[in-house]
């Protein structure tokens, strides 16, 4: 269980690398087809969007780096690690879909590899 838990949050990690270039990268250009933004919301949201891009790179490293962990032998600090990264992504999720209805979809989306990555961990510290 724990190294499918790791798979999984090396998965939502890289997804949350790919949402860092789409918010701190790429905002005033291809993201906008991404979020549905016109070039003026683009660019009244780029410093936020830059910064919250950033906020995802961080929460990838947490939770890439306690995947590795996981990995090689270092359970408790792995899993410390994965529950910090891959919760902070889930909770972001829900915070998303419950403030944003019509986000719903692309909150399932961010929140289904984090989510699965915590319930598989738990359920492998609990058993292991």
């Amino acid at each position: 269980m724990l190294i499918a838990a790791a798979v999984l949050a090396l998965l939502a990690a890289a997804l949350h690398v790919y949402i860092w270039y789409l918010e701190s990268v790429a905002w005033t250009g291809a993201a906008r087809s991404v979020f549905g933004t016109s070039a003026e919301e683009a660019e009244a949201t780029r410093e936020m969007a830059y910064n919250q891009g950033f906020y995802n790179l961080f929460l990838s490293v947490v939770a890439g780096v306690g995947a590795v962990l996981l990995v090689v032998g270092d359970e408790a600090v792995g899993a410390a690690l994965v529950l910090a990264g891959a919760g902070s992504m889930l909770a972001a999720a829900l915070v998303l879909g419950v403030s944003s209805p019509a986000k719903r979809r692309p909150a399932a989306m961010q929140g289904a590899l984090p989510l699965l990555s915590v319930l598989l961990l738990l359920v492998g510290l609990v058993t292991g």
